[in-house]
């Protein structure tokens, strides 16, 4: 209970208070309380040292005290504004004086309780943020952490606008709400953000398909279906496999069916309750790949994207996120203006989820939108500087955005999916949870859900590492993925390239230091001057398939390493090789003489070994396990190892693999084994 200011009382006393006594009052005191009348609220002040809280049972004197210690909705200034506001009198004074305590004052009000719900008032404990959660589940997700928990349905209008009075901003976890409500809660002045007209669009599949179609937003083909004849029409436009939906409570797979024939028409409509349910149809789309993009929405409009990634289903659920998306820059560059323009054409703040379909032919289709945060962007809180969570809050209170930027090169989220029912599936996930205690960069999230099904997210893992391919190593420890197939999953971080099979005895002495500190690499012939379209297609796609250093010899000609440094923007340390001509001088002079703006590292002709070594450093600065590798092993390298034969170098040479043993030599007729360049496979 907080203590009246007792300077107060003695001007109370002397005469009654004006309204603006009661602003300035209640400024400097924070003592405002609402009296519940039948007819109208009163803003009243006590000349008492007690301030006594909403809530509870009425006194003789019209007052209320307080059930539970933990709710009170003075804790609030925007709740004191708005009762200011409400009996007419001005709030700019009392909104001068009010202090804000914090980060904000303003209790933010969530419909929904479940694990985002529980993510948002775990961001939200940083800052001393207060989230109020509104949840049919008294034992919800949420439950546990929120500042104050409140039992009744989101969907029920009664609740949401009882819920509403406790709350300086209304929020949502779940689309599936009353927005009917919330549209007029908002012409009644209660903040609502997203805006219940976004939330209204986004419930309604078609509609949104509709909306975003008028907006230029590129989408797959889609048609509003009434019975069978309209729907066999759709077939015969769009053709079969086709995609029927549901326009609401459509997620995870719910709501979707695929009709793969004709005869099939009449069984999928039924599996989805049928065309009085309301239905739509979406031509078929074979993609490549299915992405995502958090977008974060502030209140004057202005938008910032989270990085692309690329989320992988099973059983139509999230299963798997992995970010950055192993996709092309221009394809990232698209995606984000996708989801730019889509999130650009709805109302009011917050956090939003585009997912998104990349064809075979480059396209960016939109998928659909969740106005709020979503499983693509779990992983923010590990590997991001702002977690989107914490980005919903800073967007619906007014906050300036945080930076969406990821703090760690690569992070993989993995959806802790049910098993099995009861016993058995807390098992089977609490055994998966041990083995990711154990992985390095893993952080897990348990859900605190009280029952267990098959397919029902209980958690998720989020690994954080160096590289995408240390992600991937460290997920598929922690599934305990056959080794063989693992090994196929990790693309080498390093390529070792030369212009001819002669430089391999000296290039070898590289790759025998990578393999000694367990970084994967390739070994491969380019040459810059024999096959220039191989030099280009490789330099250029280096980056993409998560090479991170370039180690490239420089033989007589010399071209390579500045060639390949002026095609991509990752490190190239040249290694130049002697030669019977020049001893190895051109090839030194050419790679220090490169213009600026185009830097190339070099180190002392033929020593590949130290060219290595400089490309582990740069690795380790990222990653802590390699460091402590090197720092193990720094004291032992200078002492140098014989290239074994029962170790022998795999040589990629323009798509054929070469053993190389050290003790002969590769066929001379190596270039006669030229394969076209589309078909070259440059991982072995």
């Amino acid at each position: 209970m907080r203590r009246l200011n007792p300077t107060l009382s003695p001007l109370y006393a002397q005469k009654p208070p004006t309204p603006k006594m009661l602003v300035r009052f209640s400024s400097a005191a924070n003592c405002a309380l609402t009296s519940s009348d039948h007819n109208q609220d009163h803003l009243i002040f006590v000349p008492n040292p007690l301030v006594f809280h909403l809530g509870g049972r009425r006194n003789p004197l019209g007052l209320s005290f307080p059930r539970k210690k933990k709710f009170s909705m003075l804790r609030s200034p925007s709740r004191v504004r708005s009762s200011i506001k409400e009996d007419g009198i001005s709030s700019s004074d009392g909104e001068q004086d009010l202090p804000i305590h914090g980060v904000s004052n303003t209790v933010v009000g969530v419909l929904g309780g479940g694990q985002l719900g529980r993510m948002l008032c775990q961001a939200a404990s940083k800052m001393a943020i207060k989230v109020a959660t509104l949840d049919p589940l008294e034992n919800c997700p949420a439950s546990a952490l929120s500042y104050e928990h409140v039992v009744g349905s989101f969907n029920d209008g009664d609740a949401i606008r009882e819920f509403a009075k406790r709350c300086g901003v209304l929020t949502v976890e779940i689309e599936h709400v009353d927005a009917v409500t919330l549209e007029l809660l908002e012409q009644q002045g209660i903040d609502c953000q997203p805006k219940a007209s976004t939330i209204k669009i986004i419930q309604d599949k078609y509609l949104q398909k509709v909306h975003f179609s008028q907006h230029g937003i590129p989408l797959p083909d889609f048609v509003q279906i009434d019975d069978l004849t309209t729907l066999e029409k759709a077939g015969d436009l769009f053709g079969y496999p086709l995609m029927i939906k549901s326009k609401r409570l459509a997620y995870d797979g719910r709501g979707n069916a695929v009709a793969y024939n004709k005869e099939e028409l009449p069984s999928v409509v039924t599996s989805l309750g049928g065309f009085a349910h309301g239905l739509y149809v979406e031509r078929w789309t074979p993609f490549l790949k299915e992405l995502s993009v958090i977008v974060a929405r502030s209140r004057d409009g202005s938008l910032s994207c989270y990085s692309v990634v690329e989320t992988i289903h099973k059983d139509n659920i999230c299963h798997i996120v992995e970010s950055p998306a192993n996709v092309s820059e221009e394809v990232k560059i698209l995606a984000n203006d996708v989801a730019q323009k889509a999130i650009g054409s709805l109302e009011g703040a917050g956090v939003f989820a585009v997912e998104l379909f990349l064809t075979k032919d480059g396209q960016v289709l939109l998928n659909e939108v969740a106005p709020r945060p979503h499983n693509s962007g779990h992983h923010t809180i590990e590997s991001c500087y702002t977690s989107q969570y914490e980005q919903h809050l800073r967007a619906v209170l007014g906050l300036p955005l945080g930076d969406p930027s990821m703090k760690v090169p690569a992070a993989i989220m993995y959806n802790i999916l049910g098993e099995d029912k009861g016993e058995t599936g807390f098992y089977l996930a609490h055994q998966l949870i041990k083995r990711a205690l154990n992985i390095s960069g893993a952080t897990v999230h348990w859900y605190d859900k009280p029952e267990i099904r098959k397919q029902r997210k209980m958690g998720h893992i989020t690994i954080v590492g160096p590289s995408r391919n240390a992600v991937k190593a460290r997920l598929n420890k922690l599934l305990q993925r056959d080794t063989i197939e693992s090994s196929k999953l990790v693309t080498p971080c390093v390529a070792i390239i030369m212009g001819s099979d002669s430089d391999l005895p000296t290039m070898k002495d590289a790759a025998e230091v990578l393999e000694t500190f367990g970084v994967p690499f390739e070994l491969t012939i380019v040459s810059a001057h024999r096959t220039p379209e191989r030099m280009y297609s490789f330099a250029l796609s280096a980056k993409e398939r998560g090479i991170q250093v370039i180690i490239a010899g420089a033989g007589g000609a010399a071209h390579l390493p500045g060639m390949v440094a002026s095609l991509t923007p990752l490190p190239v340390i040249g290694v130049p090789i002697k030669t019977s001509s020049m001893s190895g001088v051109d090839s030194l002079l050419s790679i220090v003489q490169m213009p600026k703006g185009i830097p190339v590292a070099t180190v002392a002709i033929g020593n590949a070994a130290n060219a290595a070594l400089l490309a582990v450093r740069m690795l380790a600065s990222a990653d802590a396990d390699l460091w402590a590798r090197w720092d193990k092993s720094f004291p032992k390298i200078s002492e140098k190892r014989r290239f074994s034969g029962s170790n022998p170098i795999r040589l990629i040479c323009f798509g054929l693999v070469h053993d190389y043993d050290g003790l002969g030599s590769l066929p001379c007729n190596i270039w006669r084994d030229y394969a076209a360049p589309s078909k070259w496979n440059p991982e072995p």
